[in-house]
């Protein structure tokens, strides 16, 4: 699209014809002493009269490029721009730390597929947790694994297959048999430090309770609500066990509760797959869009067509003279 940044300075053009209207055309007086006999005097001094003031007129040729070079002049003073297609960016308005138990524990064949066969804890959470990230197109992801002690897998990026190519790699036991929740949250709070979403999120999910954090859960909730961190916990072990393995919901449901977020607790694959169906529904898609139009200045192209008509007049005017110089050359030899 073609369009002028100062399309006001094209009331400029009609300024020639009121400065030749409004202002009276230069003229100057000065005295002169009429005389009878003034053709005697200039034969006794042996001079002869000559024209008073010349004034030299223009032609037709020099009015049209005059007009036509004003009319590129102010059309280049009004800068003829190129705006080309806008140009979309669209910026992720949250970020999304995924923080998975990979102790010993997830390797527990006591989780069923739909159809109905026993797999291993881990084998279920990387199906379902790898279709959770396939729904979230617009947000930057990122991966941290703990057991004994929280390993970063992957720091926040937009790169989704990298973050399902980690996540399917990983292996229990990977991180250490046991499981250090207070310090993975601690680890997720650290990797938001660096973010400027507004909206920063952390889905946590355990199958034992915590018992090798050096930082408390409920201390680790505290200081990420401080740092406006919103935590939704998930827990897939089993509340009635014993020692290491016992699923402490009380602490998961404490620490979601701290952070404004959610606890849900899964039995089975559907179960955990109808959760972080849930979890894809209270995080709605977050992003803004940035819309950028290049322009593309023309204003040279008004301006050196004027340079150009001034050239080829004074050319062909020069052209001219020198040809009507030689014919009157050659007509005085002849």
């Amino acid at each position: 699209m073609y369009t002028l940044d100062h399309p006001w300075l094209l009331f400029l053009l009609p300024l020639p014809f009121l400065v030749w209207w409004l202002l009276p055309p230069y003229r100057e007086q000065t005295a002169a002493v009429r005389i009878p006999f003034f053709e005697d005097i200039t034969k006794a001094a042996g001079i002869g009269p000559t024209e008073g003031s010349v004034v030299p007129r223009a032609n037709l040729l020099q009015k049209i490029i005059g007009l036509i070079c004003w009319v590129l002049v102010v059309l280049a003073l009004a800068r003829p721009q190129f705006v080309e297609p806008p140009i979309e960016k669209t910026e992720p308005q949250r970020d999304l730390m995924l923080a998975l138990d990979l102790s010993q524990s997830m390797d527990t064949r006591d989780f069923r597929d739909p159809e109905g066969n026993l797999q291993a804890r881990v084998d279920a959470v990387k199906t379902v947790v790898a279709d959770f990230i396939e729904r979230r197109p617009n947000d930057r992801l990122g991966l941290v694994a703990f057991g004994d002690a929280p390993y970063p897998l992957v720091p926040f990026t937009m790169d989704h297959g990298t973050v399902r190519t980690m996540l399917a790699d990983t292996l229990p036991g990977m991180a250490g048999p046991r499981t250090a929740l207070g310090d993975a949250i601690g680890l997720s709070i650290k990797m938001f430090e660096q973010s400027q979403a507004p909206d920063k999120v952390l889905i946590v999910l355990t199958d034992g309770n915590d018992t090798a954090s050096k930082m408390p859960a409920d201390k680790a909730a505290e200081i990420a609500k401080d740092n406006n961190v919103r935590i939704h916990t998930v827990g897939i072990g089993d509340p009635a066990a014993q020692g290491e393995e016992k699923l402490d919901a009380a602490v998961l449901e404490k620490i979601a509760a701290t952070t404004g977020g959610r606890y849900f607790f899964g039995q089975d694959q559907n179960s955990l797959a109808d959760i972080y169906t849930l979890l894809d529904q209270i995080t709605p898609a977050n992003q803004k869009t940035l819309s950028w139009r290049p322009r593309i200045e023309l204003f040279h192209y008004p301006l050196g067509a004027a340079v150009l008509l001034v050239l080829a007049y004074h050319v062909v005017m020069w052209l001219l003279s020198v040809g009507a110089f030689h014919r009157r050359d050659s007509e005085a030899g002849a």
